[in-house]
């Protein structure tokens, strides 16, 4: 399992962790019995609306990545359900799909119950009747069997309202967005889209449908039990609350760590060299330079200036003896690979990209080389049936200016690693097919 980072003393003295086990337990998996001792019983609210306000309150938004306002989504939702008067459906999101974050399955390994509780009070502030997990097939340990074991304690128990049902995700990059989500669920191919109308309104089985980030889930079945106020007691006020992070240092493992929104970068990243790099959000994100690192904290407001966003808190220290170059290369030749192929953008610029890249890699320019990445990254800013060419560009784009000094020695025909092997974690990547999104 994925290492998880212990608490600070400042940690405890602010309350966290909030979502995992305490470290005196020794970050065991947290059973029924431990889950209702630590949190109590499921606050059920018979949807009377308090809920909502309360998540309203306590500024509760995604932690899939958009950050988006929890309270707003579950609104919709009942909304529709009642103008069109369908039952609604709840889905939780835990196809962790960037390969560099580890977030979601420790989550779900370690703490299920409490992301079963948000599920199921979702299900009652919407009024739904059907819920169901989602998760990737391919992660590491059966998180599966641990969620069965997980539901058939609560069933037991007689404590859950609404059915869990289990679904797994193809291993794509894209299938954990939304629309590939409800797509695959409907029996078709995990490709997103962003076609009206919205799922919140005709969404699994044209009925309402909420779609929401397991970690999310697990920050409402806290609300609902502790309130806004205790949620407010960490983060900052414009994005309060705790977050997962999954940050990886020098010696590239991955670490799970619970932190405040709005503590400092460097907190996270440990002492940087000079000319370092640190990549912040996955593969969809940005790369920072030291000198930026340094003047930044781990929310939105902050990350803004240095154009990089939270996204699924995922922070990464780029060692002395890689190349920020060759890295970000590998890594969008797998997103090339990854493209659901369904529009021009993706489906021609991303490869041209991706060959452009490692070419300056190699240091094998030609000619143009630089403006011709340019040019068709240009081409595909918001023009996509999905955002996978936007945050894949942005990508590209951050490496080109965080490693500018790089590139210019890639085109007098050097580099400045001394180490050849990988660093970012990149899966073998799949040739483009219909049967692989099904």
């Amino acid at each position: 399992m994925t290492a998880v980072t212990d608490s600070t003393e400042s940690d405890a003295a602010v309350g966290l962790p909030r979502l995992l086990p305490p470290p005196q337990e020794k970050r065991a998996r947290q059973g029924l019995e431990q889950h209702l001792a630590r949190h109590g019983r499921l606050p059920y609210r018979d949807r009377a609306g308090t809920l909502i306000r309360d998540i309203e309150s306590a500024g509760l938004t995604g932690r899939g990545g958009g950050a988006f306002p929890v309270h707003r989504k579950l609104q919709a939702v009942s909304d529709a359900a009642d103008r069109y008067r369908r039952t609604p459906a709840v889905i939780a999101n835990g196809a962790e799909s960037e390969p560099a974050s580890d977030k979601d399955a420790t989550l779900l390994w370690l703490s299920p119950h409490l992301v079963l509780d948000g599920l199921q009070l979702a299900a009652e502030a919407v009024g739904a009747d059907t819920a169901i997990l989602y998760t990737h097939a391919n992660r590491k340990n059966d998180v599966g069997a641990r969620l069965r074991e997980a539901i058939a304690q609560r069933q037991e128990r007689g404590i859950d309202r609404v059915p869990v049902q289990l679904a797994e995700a193809p291993a794509r990059f894209l299938a954990g967005q939304e629309t590939a989500l409800l797509s695959h669920l409907s029996g078709r191919a995990a490709v997103p889209t962003f076609m009206p109308p919205r799922i919140t309104e005709r969404g699994l089985g044209n009925a309402p449908t909420l779609v929401q980030n397991v970690e999310t889930l697990a920050h409402l079945a806290l609300i609902a039990r502790r309130g806004p106020r205790w949620f407010r007691a960490v983060g900052t006020e414009q994005e309060p609350g705790s977050m997962l992070a999954t940050v990886r240092r020098l010696d590239g493992q991955p670490k799970i760590s619970e932190v405040p929104l709005g503590i400092p970068l460097l907190t996270l990243t440990g002492e940087l060299r000079q000319d370092g790099a640190v990549l912040i959000g996955g593969y969809h994100g940005t790369w920072v330079t030291a000198g930026q690192a340094q003047q930044l904290t781990m929310d939105n407001a902050s990350l803004a200036k240095a154009q990089a966003k939270v996204g699924a808190g995922i922070v990464i220290t780029l060692p002395s003896d890689r190349c920020g170059i060759v890295e970000t290369a590998r890594v969008v030749r797998y997103l090339a690979l990854e493209s659901a192929g369904q529009c021009g953008p993706c489906l021609n610029a991303l490869p041209r990209i991706a060959a452009a890249l490692a070419e300056i890699a190699g240091g094998r320019f030609r000619k143009g080389t630089l403006e011709d990445v340019d040019r068709w990254s240009d081409q595909v800013a918001g023009r996509g049936a999905c955002h996978h060419p936007d945050g894949t560009t942005r990508f590209v784009a951050s490496a080109l200016r965080t490693f500018a000094a790089e590139v210019a020695l890639h085109k007098a025909g050097r580099c400045s690693a001394a180490s050849k092997k990988p660093f970012l974690p990149v899966p073998q990547a799949t040739a483009r097919a219909e049967t692989d999104w099904i």
